[in-house]
């Protein structure tokens, strides 16, 4: 009876040391009873190495994404750059190769003008120096009509702030041109749609 007692505490002791040694060999990562003879893994070690792994690659994939932006952009500045003072510098060509147009038209008015005056000196005939003139006068308009300038009408139409400054108000019997400009002192010009000097004009009230 003893000896059966005995027997039955050895084998208790058997099966509690292979359960501790069952359990330290889960602890340490070795082959489990379950794993069919092949090494098991511990999941939670190979995601923390994954994570180890993948976030400095994340880091340099950001910076050279970054990189790659900052070199778009310093690209597109001087590009813009170089557009904006481009643009600059043909608007202002333009602008002097038109004045330049412009003055050489209006020099061969000046020539006409030069012969006027040194026939003044000998002239005799005031009529016929009255129609060179005249003609002389024809020209010019012409010319700056060519250019695109042309005169503001004002007598007889209603002040417009927009194209006509009143310098003086006169009292008027005629009730239709009261309000109306009966007078101008100075002309207005435009340069096609723009106005480039106001008609300086008299109102009747």
């Amino acid at each position: 009876m003893a000896k059966d007692k005995n027997k039955e505490k050895m084998k208790n002791k058997k099966a509690d040391s292979q359960t501790v040694v069952e359990d330290d060999s889960f602890v340490q990562g070795e082959a489990y009873p379950n794993c069919d003879g092949e090494p098991c893994v511990n999941v939670a070690d190979e995601a923390e190495e994954g994570r180890d792994k993948s976030a400095p690659l994340a880091e340099e994939a950001a910076a050279a994404e970054a990189a790659q932006w900052k070199d778009k952009y310093l690209r597109l500045s001087a590009e813009f750059d170089n557009y904006r003072k481009r643009t600059l510098r043909e608007k202002m060509d333009l602008i002097a190769a038109g004045g330049e147009d412009v003055i050489k038209s209006v020099l061969v008015i000046v020539d006409d003008l030069d012969r006027a005056l040194l026939a003044v000196e000998n002239a005799k005939d005031v009529e016929a120096l009255r129609e060179g003139v005249r003609l002389i006068a024809q020209k010019l308009e012409s010319t700056l009509r060519s250019k695109g300038v042309s005169e503001i009408e004002a007598i007889g139409l209603p002040l417009d702030t927009d194209l006509h400054e009143a310098v003086a108000k006169v009292p008027v019997e005629d009730e239709a041109k009261k309000g109306k400009i009966i007078d101008v002192v100075q002309k207005g010009y435009k340069l096609k749609d723009k106005v480039v000097r106001y008609a300086k004009v008299v109102v009747g009230e």
